[in-house]
């Protein structure tokens, strides 16, 4: 598949450019206290963390490693007025739509030493940038209202968008809009920005991070997932060991930037499978419910065209009889088709004409 990028988007000074950096665990992001210091989007790749390719690799002895990677982009504080122009304007939300998904992080700390540069609460900055995607959409769709209203060219287009602007006049974001199948496909080409799949990060202070369990900060109807982005910052500084060990004295299994990847993938509807053996190990990324043949095009677009068959063995099994011919000797090696749906960790080797 097609790179996986996510945009940080919030209000100016919430801590998306410390978030980014502490993602990609080094300095790459101005963190200033000011409002807009990131003028440009900070684009960084972040590699997903898998435990299970270095199982892999040992039973397979490769001599190499390569993980999944999501692309995350900084994208500059938006503020009230956005959409007209206000602070930086439009440019950024042009950012926003090259993303796959949008990571809303909004401020749920206080500290007098950093501008709240408009953030009020959690809710209020969810509202307030959600808003300004909405006129922004709402602009979209006026501009095709206006240019195909006297000759409809595509009259059930016309009768979406027609639709699409009264209830994003309500507030309602386009991807709660009711839609029918046809509807949904059509949508599509209107490329709107709250058509986007999206989550929420509360950035909190240590004090609350501390209190993992408990942190059920809720932002309307949407769960959230609390992460302390100064926090995460600082254990960059760690050791992995030292790293593990701070975790568990917060009472916490995962760090933060785990659980914020964990949930770009469930938000995209991802999964991983692998491809294993002396030269490398690999984690490849795809959709759920991709079939063995668009899985194949992941590694190479020639694979998919000349696909043969898929030989499959599940991770566990692949990691209980310690590798390929032993899962084979066992019959836990399967041969699948062009029908066959992906599962999560399938470990694979794929057959096909060149």
């Amino acid at each position: 598949m097609s790179k996986i990028s996510i945009g940080i988007v919030g209000l100016p000074n919430v801590g998306k450019s410390t978030l980014f950096n502490a993602l990609l665990g080094r300095q790459v992001a101005d963190a200033s206290n000011y409002p807009f210091c990131t003028i440009d989007p900070n684009i960084g790749v972040v590699e997903v963390p898998d435990p299970k390719l270095s199982v892999l690799a040992k039973i397979s002895q490769s001599q190499n490693i390569i993980p999944a990677a999501i692309e995350f982009v900084d994208i500059a504080g938006l503020v009230k007025g956005a959409s007209q122009g206000e602070g930086l304007g439009n440019k950024f939300l042009t950012n926003i739509r090259q993303c796959q998904a949008i990571c809303h992080l909004v401020r749920d700390f206080q500290d007098e030493n950093i501008i709240k540069e408009g953030s009020l609460s959690p809710q209020s900055d969810f509202d307030l940038i959600c808003a300004e995607l909405i006129i922004k959409d709402l602009e979209t769709i006026d501009k095709y209202i206006s240019a195909n209203q006297k000759r409809p060219l595509d009259p059930p287009r016309l009768a979406l968008a027609q639709k699409l602007k009264q209830e994003l006049e309500k507030g309602i974001l386009a991807s709660k809009i009711s839609l029918t199948s046809e509807e949904s496909l059509l949508i599509r080409d209107f490329f709107l920005l709250t058509q986007k799949p999206f989550f929420i990060v509360v950035n909190v202070n240590e004090d609350t991070y501390k209190q993992l369990e408990k942190s059920n900060i809720k932002i309307e109807d949407w769960d959230t997932l609390p992460i302390c982005a100064k926090l995460e910052s600082d254990l960059n500084q760690f050791s992995p060991a030292e790293k593990l060990d701070y975790l568990k004295s917060l009472g916490v299994n995962q760090s933060g930037l785990e659980r914020l990847i964990a949930k770009a993938y469930q938000t995209l509807n991802l999964q991983s499978f692998y491809t294993t053996g002396p030269k490398e190990t690999r984690a490849w990324t795809i959709f759920q419910g991709d079939t063995a043949p668009i899985a194949a095009s992941a590694i190479h677009t020639d694979i998919q065209r000349g696909f043969i068959v898929a030989e499959i063995v599940s991770y566990p099994d692949f990691v209980t009889h310690f590798g390929w011919l032993p899962a084979k000797e066992a019959g836990l090696l399967r041969q699948e088709g062009k029908d066959y749906i992906m599962k999560p960790d399938d470990i694979v080797e794929f057959r096909f004409n060149v």
